[in-house]
């Protein structure tokens, strides 16, 4: 079996990824980062790396995509093989650390805290999902699970650039994102891809940037042909 730690992202839990972990559980023994505790990226991925095994394959989302590629900053030899999906290697500019301040202004607002309203939300998903009541509601119940506490943390994290890690790589590559991904989009990936020696970049049809939970077997396949390489 293949150890492979999967990394979910901002105000993710092990749901994002539960239909990826049970089409694996024939070749992986997976387990889900957690990427809720600490105040930055090497923070959070000493505590990912306290808890994983001693060499394993390594996928992030998102955010969990930043804090893999510090992961590989710090321990290299334990990454046998990276996947990266729907997140970037660059950092914030100062339009994206503007909207994320204020994020966390609508965050700490009084009421109940659903993480994505109706109008943020239609940025993640592929137009086709918005009605999708199993999708949706998937989603609120990570974020609502979570709470503004861990979305404001995760939200105030530095983004670091990624180049020279990307461009370092050995081994395995999986860079993947939805077609309609509007947070991280293709031309983001492309771009990656273009750093990593031998990457293989994977467009995933009729998803958005929520593409564990929006194209669940199009996801396990192409981690699987990942691990399998």
């Amino acid at each position: 079996m293949i150890p492979l730690v999967l990394l979910p992202g901002l105000l993710n839990d092990a749901d994002l990824w539960r239909d990826q972990i049970a089409a694996l559980e024939d070749i992986a023994q997976s387990q889900v980062g957690d990427i809720t505790r600490g105040d930055d990226l090497g923070a959070i991925a000493e505590q990912v790396l306290s808890e994983a095994p001693p060499r394993f394959a390594l996928a992030g989302f998102s955010l969990g995509g930043y804090v893999a590629q510090e992961i590989l900053r710090r321990a290299p030899e334990r990454v046998t093989r990276l996947a990266l999906l729907d997140t970037s290697f660059r950092s914030d500019d100062p339009a994206r650390t503007a909207s994320r301040r204020a994020l966390d202004r609508a965050a700490r607002a009084p009421g109940r805290f659903h993480g994505f309203g109706d109008r943020l939300l239609a940025t993640y998903l592929d137009p086709a999902h918005l009605r999708d009541d199993a999708i949706v509601s998937l989603i609120r119940g990570m974020t609502e699970r979570l709470g503004p506490e861990v979305f404001v943390r995760q939200n105030a994290i530095e983004r670091k650039d990624g180049s020279d890690v990307l461009a370092a790589l050995t081994g395995p590559v999986l860079v993947l994102c939805g077609e309609a991904d509007a947070i991280t989009p293709v031309a983001e990936h492309r771009a990656m891809a273009a750093l990593i020696p031998d990457a293989k970049l994977v467009i995933v049809p009729r998803a958005g940037h929520m593409t564990p939970i929006e194209q669940p077997q199009a996801v396990a396949q192409a981690l699987r042909d990942w691990l399998l390489a």
